[in-house]
């Protein structure tokens, strides 16, 4: 593990973080000019827009929040002390990547629950039509989103696993 990793890892995920405060501040600002339209469809779209909006914004801030601070200390423990990679960066990651998994299977769920919606309520462009479009649509956003942040974040913790290797020789 160099430090152009562990620079890369958390840059990456700053920016990925910042992408999705974007897409959170565009689905809460669609959901409101939503619930203005009283539409039984679109008022149904709006309440996945804005719950899942915001848990997207509140999820970037504290990534994006967190990752220079993250970015420094493991840099620092690789040089200055690297048992702490050991106890707390790698024990940090595994938990993540846990949480990965469970997140992927929340967002599975919630995306065929939003398609089923979809196709059961197409005809009637109803209050539950348009929550199943909204949902299926938030859901397979963060799918996709989590998907490359899962990527990343396991290639980082190989690398950090083979620091820690290296480091009990």
């Amino acid at each position: 593990m160099t430090k152009t990793d562990i620079e890369s890892y958390f840059n990456s995920e700053k920016s990925e973080s910042m992408i999705f405060m974007i897409v959170a501040v565009a689905a809460i600002l669609c959901a409101i000019f939503f619930l203005v339209m009283k539409k039984p469809a679109f008022t149904g779209a709006a309440i996945p827009l804005l719950v899942v909006g915001a848990i997207h914004f509140a999820v970037g801030f504290s990534v994006y929040r967190s990752s220079d601070r993250q970015r420094t200390d493991v840099s620092y423990s690789q040089d200055m002390a690297p048992g702490k990679i050991r106890e707390e960066e790698l024990p940090r990651m595994e938990k993540v990547m846990k949480y990965f998994v469970v997140l992927r299977w929340v967002e599975i769920t919630l995306a065929i629950a939003g398609i089923a919606l979809f196709f059961v309520f197409r005809e009637q462009k109803n209050f539950w039509f348009g929550l199943g479009i909204a949902l299926a649509m938030e859901a397979l956003f963060s799918l996709g989103a989590d998907y490359f942040a899962e990527k990343r974040g396991k290639e980082y913790q190989e690398k950090l696993s083979g620091f820690v290797e290296r480091f009990k020789s």
